[in-house]
């Protein structure tokens, strides 16, 4: 019997908007992602955060981006948003990422950043720390942002790698080459948030529209 082969997740980052959210919803994204972290143009703060989420809710999994947040900022977004998964963007440790998971009882998503293979030797100690890996390019040099930079990595670097725990890639993707990219990397979901946008921060429906459909031919 031939083995089933699952669509691949998409999650669409850095949502602020009623109508983003709805499009992404819509068009079949798996994931919607918030980000908690004042620098970026994609901020939300956990009040306006929360009527989005609700959008989402039995939809598509509510992510939380945070950057090394306190506890006390986790909280504010915990109890705003009961977000399904927390994506980790920050220096997190594996014992950060247990005491976060072990004291707010969600997933933790941790990133890590690629630039050589060297990095990637840090997934192995995230191993029972993180329920999953998001593997993003390095911020550019001088770059406020962990991430959303619209920078790729050598996706060469993982392929034929095997990776045992789930892992989720990003970092520069668009509609124009994710099908390459997960034709390279076997990756089982992507992440994106630059490559949907028509300004920073600025989400374009027709290109969420455009990238779901590149990733799921025949669907839009």
């Amino acid at each position: 019997m031939d083995a089933v082969v699952m669509p691949v997740e998409i999650k669409i980052c850095g949502l602020k908007t009623v109508e983003a959210v709805t499009a992404a919803c819509d068009a079949g994204a798996d994931h919607v992602g918030f980000v908690f972290f004042s620098k970026s143009p994609r901020n939300v703060t956990p009040g306006a955060a929360h009527d989005l989420a609700e959008i989402a809710r039995g939809r598509a999994t509510i992510v939380a981006l945070t950057v090394d947040a306190t506890d006390a900022a986790l909280d504010a977004i915990v109890q705003s948003i009961a977000p399904g998964i927390l994506q980790l963007h920050g220096h997190e440790t594996p014992e950060r990422c247990r005491e976060i998971k072990d004291r707010f009882g969600v997933p933790i998503m941790k990133v890590i950043g690629v630039t050589t293979m060297a990095d990637l030797a840090a997934i192995a100690a995230y191993q029972g720390a993180a329920d999953r890996i998001l593997l993003d390019a390095k911020p550019p040099a001088g770059s406020d942002l962990p991430g959303g930079n619209g920078v790729a990595f050598d996706w060469s670097l993982i392929a034929g790698l095997g990776l045992r725990q789930s892992f989720m890639l990003s970092g520069g993707l668009t509609a124009a080459n994710v099908a390459e990219a997960i034709r390279i990397t076997a990756a089982t979901a992507v992440d994106v948030s630059s490559g949907v946008e028509s300004a920073p921060g600025e989400k374009s429906i027709p290109l969420i529209r455009k990238f779901i459909a590149a990733v799921r031919p025949g669907t839009a």
